[in-house]
């Protein structure tokens, strides 16, 4: 596989590699136990101005948000331990995570996986494999939505 180049990542987004981001980005946090698709999920995401952080598995998630305190956090559903779903029930239990915004991707693309994701509180359910404009767009419009309901 090859690695692009954050330019390259602008120019698939339409953004402009020579802005400079700000030193304010928002955080997103990637819960993600693939390497590979976490690494190009952040990268993807840098590219687009925002700031991350990962986490392997939904413990270390839990955990980092409660520290980082996330603008957002992108979790995979599937993962080994503590699952996105249940790792999304716990950060909408607890009043120190309780308004992140949680967005879900899977490979798993049911309905009923769609609806079982917003019933544990995710914000946007995305399916595997995505567009990176996708998941740009979706984050965008959660952000959006949390600035005006919070």
């Amino acid at each position: 596989m090859t690695a692009l180049s954050h330019t390259a990542l602008w120019q698939l987004i339409g953004g402009n590699p020579m802005e400079p981001r700000s030193m304010n980005a928002p955080l997103i946090l990637i819960v993600e136990d693939n390497q590979t698709n976490a690494r190009l999920m952040s990268d993807m995401l840098h590219a687009a101005g925002y700031s991350t952080q990962t986490a392997h598995e939904g413990t270390q998630g839990l955990n980092m948000a409660r520290e980082l305190q996330p603008t957002l956090i992108i979790t995979d559903l599937q993962m080994a331990g503590m699952d996105g779903l249940t790792l999304t029930r716990r950060l909408k239990t607890e009043p120190v995570t309780m308004s992140i915004p949680v967005v879900a991707v899977t490979a798993h693309a049911m309905p009923e996986h769609q609806q079982e994701a917003f019933r544990a509180g995710c914000s946007a359910f995305i399916t595997k494999p995505f567009r990176f404009r996708t998941l740009i767009d979706e984050i965008s419009h959660v952000l959006q939505s949390s600035t005006a309901s919070g």
